[in-house]
C-alpha cells in the first residue's frame, strides 16, 4: 500500500478509514463515525454498510462514499482495498457479535489495522483464534471500550497506580438500564432484535452488551486482574433466551473482592455506569452520566469534588481533554480519544516510529479476549450453579 509522506517519513494526510457495518438504521457505526472525525485524523473511503445489497449502496451515497468503493460483502472489501494504491489504512467493525470474528480476520490477512466495537466475538473459540491472527498480522487492533477513555477515568487509573488510594480493597461496578424492560425485540426493534438472540449475540446478552464494559472498567481502572466470580444471570422478560440481568462477586488477584451489576431491566437507568474503588487510604466514585466531576475522599478527611481539566488534573486526564474547564465533555468525545489514540498508532506504524506513549491506553486483544472469557466464566457459574469460576 502507497504512504504518502513528507521527504521525512512523515504521514502528511489524513488516514484512510474503511467500515463494515454501519449502514442505514445502525446505532454504532454513526457514533463510530462521529468519533472518527472528530480531531480531524480519518476520512471515510471505503464500506461494506450492510448485507443487504441496496441498502449497503444507499447508506454508501449518504455518505458520500464512491460506488466503486461500495462493497456487497467484506470479503470483497479486504481484497480490493488491500490491492488499491489509495486502499485503506484501517477498517472500523460495527456489526452484530457475530459478525466481529470474520471480517477482523480479513482485513488483518490482507494487511489492514482493525478497530472493532466491543464484545470482541461471539465465542471465546473465534476470541482466541483472532488473538492468534493479530499477533501474525502485526497490526494495530483496537477495541472500543469507550468508558476507559474518559479524562477523568484516565486520572482514576492513574490515582490507583501512584498509591494514593492506598492498597485496594473493593471494586464495586455497574451498569443498569431500563431499555429492555419490556419485549420490545418481538416487535422487530433492530437493536434488541439481535442483542436477544443467541446466534448473534453469544451466549451473553445483557452481560455480553453492558456487563463487559463494567469488567473491562473495573480492571482498567484497578490495575487488578479478576480471578474468579460467582454469577447469577437471568431473563426476567418471558421467553428471552439470553439474561437481562446479571448480579456477581468478584476476587481480584492480590485479595480485593468486588461486586458487578449490570441490568438492562432496571427501570429508571438509562445508561448508569458507575465505578467505586476503595482502598486503606482513599476512595473514589465516578458517574458515566456526570463524567466530568468525580468525588475523592481520603481517609478521616472531607470528601472532594474533582473536575474534568480542574486544578489537580492528572497528565492522563489532561491528555484525554479537549475544552477548558467548566465546558463538557462526555460519550462521543471518550468515543473520539480512542479513535485519536489509534490514529497515533497507526500513523506511527505507518511512519516507523514509536507512538506516543499517552496513546496506548485503548483496549487491544488482550483486553477483548479478557471480555470472552469474563462472558464464559460467567455464564458458566450462573448455568451449573456451583459458585466460583476461573476467569
Amino acid at each position: 500500500m502507497a504512504i504518502e509522506g513528507k521527504d521525512d517519513g512523515s504521514v502528511s494526510r489524513r488516514l484512510r478509514l474503511g467500515m463494515v457495518g454501519g449502514g442505514r438504521g445502525a446505532f454504532i457505526g454513526a457514533v463510530h463515525r462521529l468519533a472518527a472525525r472528530m480531531d480531524d485524523r480519518y476520512e471515510l473511503v471505503a464500506g461494506a454498510l450492510s448485507a443487504d445489497p441496496a441498502r449497503a449502496a444507499a447508506s454508501a451515497a449518504d455518505l458520500h462514499i464512491a460506488p466503486d468503493r461500495s462493497y456487497a460483502n467484506f470479503a470483497d472489501m479486504a481484497a480490493a482495498e488491500a490491492t488499491r494504491p489509495d486502499g485503506i489504512d484501517v477498517v472500523a467493525i460495527v456489526t452484530p457479535n457475530h459478525l466481529h470474528a470474520a471480517p477482523a480476520l480479513a482485513f488483518l490477512k490482507a494487511g489492514i489495522h482493525v478497530i472493532c466495537d466491543k464484545p470482541l466475538t461471539s465465542t471465546l473459540e473465534d476470541a482466541l483464534e483472532l488473538e492468534q491472527a493479530v499477533a501474525l498480522s502485526g497490526k494495530i487492533f483496537g477495541l472500543t471500550h469507550n468508558y476507559t477513555a474518559h479524562p477523568l477515568v484516565r486520572q482514576c487509573r492513574e490515582m490507583v497506580a501512584a498509591g494514593e488510594l492506598g492498597d485496594i480493597r473493593l471494586v464495586q461496578v455497574e451498569y443498569p438500564q431500563d431499555w429492555l424492560t419490556t419485549p420490545i425485540e418481538a416487535t422487530g426493534q433492530k437493536q434488541a432484535d439481535w442483542r436477544t438472540d443467541p446466534k448473534r449475540s453469544g451466549a451473553g446478552g445483557c452481560i455480553g452488551d453492558i456487563g463487559t464494559h463494567a469488567f473491562n472498567l473495573a480492571e482498567f481502572v484497578s490495575g487488578l486482574t479478576v480471578e474468579t466470580l460467582a454469577a447469577d444471570l437471568t431473563s426476567f422478560v418471558e421467553n428471552r433466551p439470553l439474561d437481562d440481568n446479571a448480579a456477581m462477586l468478584l476476587r481480584f488477584a492480590g485479595g480485593a473482592r468486588g461486586m458487578l451489576w449490570a441490568s438492562q431491566v432496571a427501570v429508571g437507568n438509562e445508561n448508569a455506569v458507575r465505578l467505586r474503588v476503595y482502598g486503606t487510604k482513599a476512595g473514589l466514585d465516578w458517574h458515566q452520566e456526570t463524567p466530568n466531576s468525580m468525588t475523592f475522599t481520603r481517609l478521616g478527611q472531607p470528601q472532594q469534588v474533582l473536575t474534568r481539566a480542574g486544578s489537580g488534573a492528572t497528565a492522563g486526564n489532561s491528555y484525554a481533554s479537549r475544552v477548558p474547564a467548566g465546558h463538557p465533555e462526555g460519550y462521543l468525545e471518550a468515543f473520539g480519544q480512542l479513535y485519536r489514540d489509534l490514529a497515533e498508532q497507526i500513523t506511527a506504524h505507518l511512519e516507523k516510529r514509536a507512538p506516543n506513549p499517552a496513546s496506548l491506553l485503548v483496549p487491544g486483544i488482550a483486553e477483548g479476549v479478557r471480555g470472552m472469557r469474563f462472558i464464559t466464566a460467567a455464564v458458566e457459574s450462573s448455568r451449573t450453579g456451583t459458585g466460583w469460576t476461573k476467569v
